[in-house]
């Protein structure tokens, strides 16, 4: 089962606590949806985690620990997930959340010329934004969404078909001589 796999990848949450740069944090890491494995937290932790790896911004890591506290989301798992927009992936994801964004805010592609100047930044700046964060925030609402659903009914599946396997050896036991 994912669980018991999870369980061994997961840091010691009395070591997480304890540690002496998150004392600033003081008693709100003692909630135990943040490191306990329920459907509940690792289904909002998917939220959390897959609508900030699309999020084009810095520190991402860092703003899906902060929503895991509030969201009471498991906390390894949210920071975990952001991992998905890495350098390998990020690119793509990116060109396709700005081509979605163009396609919604009914834009023209503009040909992309890069230079690394402080004026092609503020100039072209003002055209790929827009498309960009509003293709992202779309992108990530509706794969946060789709993840929370599939992780929620994964877990029900799983649980159902675990305790439909312990009625079937309970009754081949009550068989057995």
């Amino acid at each position: 089962m994912a669980k018991k796999l999870l369980k061994r990848w997961m840091p010691d949450p009395a070591k997480v606590r304890n540690h002496a740069s998150l004392q600033f944090l003081g008693t709100v890491l003692h909630d135990p949806n943040l490191f306990h494995l329920n459907r509940t937290s690792v289904s909002r932790a998917f939220f959390v985690g897959i609508f900030i790896c699309f999020l084009p911004i810095p520190g991402q890591m860092g703003l899906a620990a902060l929503c895991a506290l509030w969201f009471r989301a498991n906390l390894p798992i949210s920071a975990a997930l952001v991992w998905i927009s890495n350098p390998v992936t990020m690119p793509a994801m990116f060109y396709a959340c700005y081509k979605l964004g163009l396609w919604i805010l009914n834009a023209p592609h503009r040909p992309f010329h890069f230079e690394l100047s402080i004026e092609w930044i503020t100039s072209e700046l003002s055209f790929l934004l827009p498309p960009l964060l509003l293709g992202s925030l779309i992108c990530a609402l509706f794969f946060a969404c789709l993840s929370f659903l599939i992780i929620n009914q994964l877990w029900r599946w799983n649980v159902s078909k675990t305790w439909q396997k312990r009625i079937e050896d309970r009754l081949k036991r009550k068989q057995q001589p």
